[in-house]
């Protein structure tokens, strides 16, 4: 029996629809379509990220920590799906049809705001979980002499001496951003969006995925390799990804999730 949606604990559960392979590709180009009709506020949030990666370079450069730097940037990427809310909220007043004002990023908290912060809470969590399983592969697998900044690149990825190093590295850095993708992949424009717990957006997103495995992984291939474009371009090209993705985010959430 369904009930009326009226608060977050009698949130009836959505239908979850069924997407192609041709999706992931759609809200790309729906994102760039957001992206191109706010170029203020979209572009104004890339360079946020743009800041932030320059700061973590500054923070650690001239310091003993500056390995972390690369692992400290991937991790802050654990926490975009929180950091877009204010691209969710712009794509969805543009779908219907209101005029962007600054007000669309300020106020995105606010239908849920008790949710979406734990939502916040538990990927902060996830990303400090992410700088210790690093250290701690780092310390385990990584036995040549300790690289300069100058060489690290030569020398940790292409040296060719630290392949378990490198696999290791990978497939734990892979399982912790696979978790983070299915527990947050269409959760936070949905608790942005709807009266709902953060229980069942979590299990709404881990639904989503079960039932459309491989579009939503040509998803999470598409944002990996948009990400890394942004980061492999030294955070400038995150002026443009960034926003990109985020946008295109809450048109996934549209096209996996039915109505109320």
């Amino acid at each position: 029996m369904a009930h009326t949606s009226v608060g977050p604990h009698l949130f009836h559960k959505p239908e979850i629809k069924t997407i192609t392979l041709d999706d992931p590709w759609k809200w790309l180009r729906l994102g760039w379509k957001d992206l191109t009709h706010t170029p203020l506020y979209s572009l104004g949030y890339g360079a946020i990220f743009v800041v932030l990666g320059y700061l973590i370079i500054w923070g650690l450069y001239d310091t003993p920590l500056f390995l972390m730097i690369l692992p400290l940037a991937a991790g802050l990427f654990l926490l975009a799906p929180i950091l877009a809310i204010g691209l969710y909220s712009i794509s969805r007043a543009l779908e219907n049809g209101e005029t962007i004002q600054f007000k669309h990023i300020t106020k995105a908290w606010d239908t849920n705001a008790w949710h979406i912060a734990i939502m916040g809470m538990i990927l902060t969590f996830v990303m400090l979980f992410w700088m210790l399983t690093a250290n701690v592969v780092f310390i385990l697998f990584y036995d040549q002499p300790t690289p300069s900044w100058e060489n690290f690149l030569s020398m940790v990825f292409f040296s060719g001496e630290n392949t378990f190093f490198l696999m290791a590295s990978l497939i734990s850095g892979g399982a912790i951003a696979f978790f983070t993708f299915c527990i947050s992949v269409i959760s936070i424009p949905m608790l942005m969006d709807r009266e709902i717990d953060f229980m069942n957006a979590i299990h709404t997103s881990i639904s989503a995925i079960k039932k459309n495995r491989w579009p939503l992984m040509l998803w999470a291939y598409l944002i990996v390799m948009y990400i890394g474009i942004g980061i492999i371009t030294f955070f400038i090209g995150l002026l443009i990804t960034m926003p990109l993705i985020g946008h295109a985010s809450w048109h996934a959430y549209r096209d996996l999730v039915g109505d109320e």
